[in-house]
C-alpha cells in the first residue's frame, strides 16, 4: 500500500500539485520581496526608478520561475543535479574569460539583455550536487575519508574561483554551505576539527593572499575610526543610521542618513540599515522574524520528506538563506567585516533574487513530492 501511495503521489496532476504547494512559504517570500520594493522605492527618493520598478518586475518573474520549478517532478531534479552543477561551474570558468569588470571585480557575464552572476547560481548548484551525491551513499561509505574527496573537490573548486574574482563573501558562503551539508550527511565531527585546524594553520598564507582592500576591511572592522572618511566610512554611517532609527524609526521616506546619501550602497549591501533607520527596531525585528519563518518552514519541509535527496536539498537551501541574512545583518551592524553579501529578497540584485526563488522552487518541489520514491541511481528511475 505504501508503494502504491508513493506512485500515486509522484503522478499527481497539475491541479493536485498546485493545491499541494506550500502557500504559506510562498506568501512569506513574496512579502519579503514586497518589503524590498518599499525599501528600494525609498532608496530612490520616493521614485520607482531606478531600483524599485526593476525589483518588482524581477519579483513577479521570479515567482513564476519558482512555481514552475515546484511543479516539476523531484525525480527530474535528482537526475539533473550533476549536470546543473557542471553548467554553473562552466559559467564560473567563463567569468575568467569573458566576465565583465565592475568596481574592481570580475563577477558577471553580460548576456546582452541581463548581466548574470554565476557565483549566485553555484550556491544552488552546489546544494543540488551534494544532495544527489549523498543520497546514493550508505552511512558506512560516508565514514570513509576517501569517499569525501569528490564532495570536497566540488566545494573547493568553485570557492577558489569565486575568491579569485574576488568575492570573499560568496566564497565563504559556498564553503559554509558545503560544510553544513557534509555534516548533515553524517560526516563525523572530528573530521571537521581537523579541517578547522588546517584552516587555522593556513591563516597566515590566506592573509598574504588577500587583496589590499580586503585586508583594509578586516583592519577597519577592528577599528573603523582609524579611517573614518575612507575604509571605515561605510560601517560608521551604517551604525549612525541604525542608532538614529531608535525603537519606532524616523518614518517611511524620512531616514536622514539614507535620503541625504550619507549611507553608501543603500540599495544593496546596506538595505537592512536603511530599513532599520526608517522603521526602527520594531521594523527590523519584524523582517528578521519573517526571514526566520521562511527558514523554519523550509526545515519542516525537510523533516517531512521521506527521501534523503529532498531532505538534504531543503536543508541546504534553508541554511543558504539563513547564512545570507546572518552575514548581511552582522556586516551592517559591525559584527563582522564588510564582505558584500546582500539581504535576500530585499536588496537590489537580479541574479541573487532569481537564484533565491529558484532554490525555494526546489524546496516547494520537495514538498509537493515528499513521498516520491527516489532510487539510489538515476539509471533506476
Amino acid at each position: 500500500m505504501a508503494t502504491e501511495a508513493r506512485i500515486r503521489q509522484s503522478e499527481l496532476g497539475l491541479l493536485e500539485k498546485l493545491r499541494s504547494i506550500h502557500w504559506p512559504l510562498v506568501g512569506a517570500l513574496m512579502l519579503l520581496g514586497m518589503v524590498g520594493y518599499l525599501v528600494l522605492y525609498s532608496a530612490g527618493g520616493g521614485s520607482h526608478s531606478p531600483w524599485a520598478a526593476r525589483h518588482g518586475a524581477r519579483l513577479a518573474f521570479g515567482a513564476c520561475i519558482m512555481l514552475t520549478v515546484a511543479l516539476v517532478n523531484i525525480r527530474i531534479w535528482f537526475r539533473w543535479a550533476f549536470p546543473l552543477y557542471a553548467m554553473a561551474f562552466l559559467m564560473l570558468l567563463g567569468v575568467e574569460v569573458v566576465g565583465e569588470l565592475s568596481k574592481g571585480a570580475q563577477r558577471w557575464i553580460d548576456l546582452g539583455v541581463v548581466q548574470l552572476q554565476p557565483s549566485e547560481l553555484m550556491k544552488v548548484g552546489l546544494v543540488l550536487c551534494l544532495a544527489r551525491y549523498f543520497h546514493s551513499a550508505y552511512l558506512d561509505e560516508v565514514k570513509r575519508p576517501v569517499f569525501l574527496i569528490v564532495p570536497l573537490v566540488c566545494i573547493a573548486l568553485p570557492a577558489l574561483l569565486v575568491l579569485k574574482q574576488p568575492d570573499l563573501g560568496t566564497s565563504i558562503m559556498l564553503l559554509a554551505c558545503g560544510g553544513t551539508l557534509l555534516f548533515l550527511a553524517g560526516v563525523r565531527l572530528w573530521k571537521f576539527g581537523l579541517a578547522i585546524g588546517a584552516v587555522a594553520a593556513a591563516l597566515p598564507l590566506a592573509w598574504a593572499g588577500l587583496h589590499d582592500y580586503q585586508k583594509q576591511r578586516v583592519l577597519t572592522f577592528m577599528d573603523p575610526e582609524t579611517d573614518p572618511l575612507g575604509a571605515g566610512y561605510h560601517i560608521i554611517q551604517s551604525k549612525i543610521a541604525l542608532g538614529s532609527g531608535g525603537f519606532w524609526g524616523k518614518g517611511y521616506l524620512q531616514g536622514s542618513q539614507a535620503q541625504l546619501s550619507f549611507l553608501p550602497e543603500k540599495q544593496t549591501d546596506f538595505a537592512f540599515t536603511m530599513l532599520a533607520e526608517e522603521t526602527g527596531f520594531v521594523g527590523a525585528v519584524v523582517v528578521l522574524l519573517l526571514c526566520l519563518a521562511v527558514v523554519g518552514m523550509t526545515l519542516l519541509v525537510a523533516l517531512r520528506c521521506t527521501h534523503q535527496f529532498g531532505r538534504l536539498l531543503a536543508m541546504g537551501i534553508a541554511f543558504n538563506f539563513f547564512l545570507y541574512v546572518l552575514i548581511n545583518v552582522a556586516m551592517v551592524t559591525g559584527l563582522i567585516p564588510v564582505v558584500g553579501v546582500p539581504l535576500p529578497m530585499i536588496s537590489y540584485g537580479g541574479t541573487a533574487m532569481m537564484t533565491t526563488l529558484l532554490g525555494f522552487g526546489l524546496v516547494l518541489s520537495v514538498d509537493v513530492h515528499y513521498t516520491t520514491a527516489i532510487p539510489r541511481f538515476p539509471t533506476d528511475l
